[in-house]
Parts: C-alpha cells; sequence; structure tokens
C-alpha cells in the first residue's frame, strides 16, 4: 500500500496521512488551521510505497491536481506499465495522461544494463542479419552501441537498468 500525506500550505495548520482519494477528501474536509479556517491547498507528499511508485509519483509531479489518478494508476498499472508512462513523462515530453494505454506512447524499453548490452543483444536476435559464427568474433560491440546511441538512451527507474528509444 501507498502511503501519501497532505501538507497544508498553510503553516498554521497539520497535515495528515491517508492511503487512499476518499480518506484525503475526509480528513481535508476537517483540516483547519489555527483560526478555524478550512484548509484548501495542500502538498502531496509521497511517504512511504514501492520504489517504482514513488518513481511514477516523481515523474508525474505528484499534487492536489493529480494524486487520485495516480492512486488509482498505481493500482491498475504493472511495473512494466510504469516504466513506460515514467520514462515517456520524464524523457520523451509527454503529459501524464491516466486513462493512456502505455502500449501505445512509442516507447520501446529493454532490459539492458547498458548500450552495449543492447549492441549484444540485438546482434544474438539477428536484427543485423545472420552474422558466421567465426565472424561473430570480430564485431565491435562498442561501435554498435555508439550507433544506437543516437537512438537509444539508457535509465534507471527503482534500482532497475533501462534502455529506450522515444518514438
Amino acid at each position: 500500500m501507498t502511503t501519501l500525506y497532505a501538507q497544508p500550505y498553510d503553516i498554521t495548520a497539520t497535515g495528515f496521512y491517508f492511503e487512499t482519494a476518499e480518506e484525503f477528501a475526509a480528513r481535508a474536509a476537517k483540516a483547519v488551521n489555527d483560526f478555524g479556517q478550512p484548509v484548501e491547498e495542500f502538498e502531496i507528499q509521497f511517504i512511504d510505497g514501492e520504489a517504482i511508485d514513488a518513481a511514477l509519483a516523481e515523474a508525474i509531479g505528484l499534487s492536489q491536481a493529480n494524486f487520485s489518478a495516480y492512486l488509482d494508476c498505481r493500482g491498475r498499472w504493472e511495473d512494466w506499465e510504469k516504466n513506460r508512462i515514467i520514462i515517456a513523462v520524464e524523457e520523451c515530453g509527454h503529459d501524464f495522461d491516466p486513462d493512456c494505454d502505455p502500449d501505445l506512447l512509442g516507447v520501446e524499453i529493454y532490459s539492458c544494463e547498458s548500450l552495449r548490452d543492447l549492441a549484444e543483444q540485438f546482434v544474438d536476435d539477428g536484427v543485423f542479419g545472420d552474422i558466421p559464427e567465426p565472424l561473430q568474433h570480430y564485431i565491435d560491440f562498442d561501435a554498435i552501441a555508439r550507433d544506437l546511441a543516437m537512438d537509444y538512451a539508457e535509465a534507471t527507474i527503482a534500482g532497475e537498468r533501462l534502455v529506450y528509444r522515444c518514438a
């Protein structure tokens, strides 16, 4: 479960922890400052949860305006979909849309430690055609990795190294 904190912008008011949009609504309705006036604006902070969920919160700019959609997506999306959204928003210039299909964002992701690893994977997968066994020892994977760097980049999300490309 993900725990968030609603920090009032009013410095004379006290914030609260919450885990659901309903819990936030109930507690926010009761929040008042030291003068008895209602508190309307909160900074929403990620406090506890999975590392991938923290990365998603940071990528979308978690706020009072989008925390409900964030909580919904956090529970609905698989980790690979969250990775795709994080890269799409942080690196590819997409806006956060909780109703989007992460598969349709045009982001290719490979679980590789580096571009060199991706180059080796592409050669193994036959992306560059069939390479006879005797010639495979002469392939310059570093050169291929430098070429791949024109279209691909590396990222670390929640401790996992990824190579991606924005379409």
